[in-house]
This record gives structure tokens, sequence and C-alpha cells, in this order.
């Protein structure tokens, strides 16, 4: 017997996934990660038996409800399923799939069109942060055409920004999770911060690397992988997300000059596979870490002036742009606002078919 449970399919950013309104969803969280698995195809390499792409940007999904929070109009649970094991993850954001939670909501009906521009409050239930999303509107309905550009995705689609709010620490409890700047492990100068991502960055010259490589030549190279993800396994623990062998995070982010226009340029391991591009909040924290005095990445792009900054970080298919308001004083770097530039569209709505029965109570 199969079941079917209603479904939104949908590119946000430069991922794509499934989106859900937890109601659909069971309640207990093993039967609804087992169906989310047979939702995906996972685990398998193809996933060719289920909805998922054969890899991680491509087997996402976003469970949504109205907000338990005052201060947000719907709740966003981002679990990320792997490809090759049956798990389902929910140690991360996702600030890509999060540029299509706006669009949803307004569709499922929990937010009210307000005009031209309707405000979508998210509360990323992952890490208790809260976003903004700027969902175009015609008076009546999201509107998807457009002609904003972000790299990664080809053709133009309507603009939607997103703004975080006190995303500092969300997931490690601080900016600088360690208490410093820089720390030294397994003989590697390293950063490990946490503006919306837990990232560790690094530079691409202490691995013999010049940082411009391709994903496919990174992805060939064992003894760099071996290499990171023991730095990783114990930036983890430093960084208070304790044992990460079977975690998402920290993502793992060469660091270059940029050469391209840009501030820096980013190769970033998520954790394993070697991104396309760089993620949303993943970018957040990289662009903070350019701004930190001592940090490995600031030690590459040189001092920036306190103030609002568009900070302009390069990844494998082009940039990524985040408006950055920052104060610097003794005790440290301050950010007040991170905001960004996304589209999303809706590829298509119905049911996804998986076998077996769960209950939908």
């Amino acid at each position: 017997m199969q079941t079917s449970i209603p479904c939104t399919l949908m590119r946000g950013g430069t991922s794509k996934g499934l989106y859900f309104l937890a109601r659909d969803l069971p309640e207990d969280t093993r039967a609804r990660d087992a169906m989310l698995l047979a939702a995906m195809g996972s685990p398998d390499e193809r996933q060719i038996d289920g909805m998922g792409g054969a890899h991680p940007l491509t087997s996402k999904v976003a469970v949504v409800s109205p907000s338990s929070r005052s201060d947000a109009d719907v709740d966003y649970l981002f679990l990320q399923v792997v490809v090759d094991r049956a798990e389902v993850s929910d140690s991360q954001n996702c600030g890509n799939i999060l540029a299509g939670v706006g669009p949803f909501a307004i569709e499922q009906g929990l937010v009210a069109v307000t005009g031209p521009e309707t405000p979508v409050r998210i509360h990323l239930v992952n890490t208790g942060s809260v976003a903004v999303a700027r969902v175009k509107t015609d008076g009546t309905e999201v509107v998807y055409e457009g002609d904003a550009r972000i790299d990664g995705v080809p053709g133009t689609a309507a603009p939607l920004m997103l703004d975080f709010l006190d995303v500092a620490g969300s997931s490690c409890g601080s900016l600088l999770p360690t208490g410093s700047a820089s720390d030294r492990i397994e003989g590697v100068e390293v950063t490990c911060i946490d503006n919306g991502m837990p990232v560790v960055v690094l530079s691409a010259a202490d691995f013999g690397l010049s940082g411009y490589e391709s994903p496919a030549e990174l992805e060939k190279n064992a003894e760099l992988k071996q290499r990171l993800e023991a730095i990783r396994l114990q930036a983890g623990a430093r960084m208070h997300l304790g044992d990460v062998t079977d975690k998402t995070v920290p993502k793992m982010t060469l660091v270059a000059r940029a050469r391209n226009g840009g501030l820096i340029s980013t190769r970033t391991f998520i954790p394993h596979r070697v991104h396309e591009a760089i993620g949303v909040l993943g970018a957040v924290s990289v662009a903070t870490a350019c701004i930190v005095p001592g940090s490995v990445a600031q030690r590459v792009v040189g001092h920036i002036e306190e103030g609002t900054h568009s900070l302009e970080v390069e990844h494998p298919s082009g940039f990524f742009t985040i408006e950055m308001e920052f104060v610097s004083d003794d005790s440290g770097v301050g950010v007040r606002r991170s905001a960004l530039l996304r589209t999303a569209r809706k590829l298509m709505q119905g049911q996804v078919f998986v076998p077996g029965g769960w209950s939908q109570s």
C-alpha cells in the first residue's frame, strides 16, 4: 500500500527540496524521518526510487507551520535527507531552502498578502533565530517572475530579500564559539565562526592549494578530504557541537584572495561533498569572518571599517553578495544586520507517494 502526502517541490536559491505543512506529516519523529527517506529515495546514491536529485543540495525538506512564537508568522524546520545513508538531520539551518518558505506560507494560507511586497517573519526552528522574507506579490498572490539573477541558477526570477535577525551564535552559543578569532588544529590555523551556520574557515594555501580549484578537482583529493575531516571532528567539539561524526555541521571553507573582483574566494565542503556554490548562511558566516580582526579570512582580505558594507563572496559558480552592518569595539565585533538577495520558484505541487502506511496524526 502507498501513502500520499500533500507536497510542493520548490527551488529555493541554489537548492531544491520538498515543502510540507507540518500537519500533513507524522508527529512521531521516527515515522516522519522514515517517510521522508522513502519520499526522497534514500539511502541510494542515485535516489532513483524517490524525489531526491542524488546530491545534498537537492535532497532537502522544509516543514512549515503557524508559528509558536509571537514575533513570527510561521515556523520553519529544515531537514537534510542524506543521500546514501538512512539519515535525516536537523542539526543546521538552510538559507537557500528558507527562500521558498515565504512564498509557500502565503500560498498555503498561513500569511495574508499585504500588497506589492509581503513580509513573512520566519522562525528558524533549528536554531531559534528569526528571518524576514520580503516576497513579491501582486496584491492577491505570489509573483515568481522577475528580472533578478543569482549565480548558480539559470534565468531570472522575482527578487526575494532575506533579512537575518540575531543569528550570531544560533547553533554554537556565540559568534566565535572557541572564544578566539583563530585556533590551531592538526597544525593548521583555523577560524571557527557561527553567524547562522557553523563554519570552519581555513586558508587554501595551508593545504598546498590555490583556492581556485574546481569542485571536481577537490572531490578527487582524498588526502585533502581526510585532513579536513580530522580537523572538522576536533573543531566540532570545540564549537560545542559535540561529536560531529554523523552531523552535517560544521561546514569547512577554504579561502583565498579574490580574483574576480569580490572580497574573498571560497571552496566549501558541506561537509564531505564540495558545494558547487556556497550556502546562504555559510556565506554570511564567511563574510562575517572577514570583518573579525585576527581571523584567517581577515588576514586574507585586510581590515574593513565598521559600518554598512556590500560584501561579495566568490564561489565556484559566481558571487554571493551580503549586505552587512556591523560595529567594532574593544569587546569585539557586533553584527547588526545581514541581508541578501535570493530567488525561489514553485516547480510542482500535488501528492508525493511513499510505500507503507504512516499515521497522519
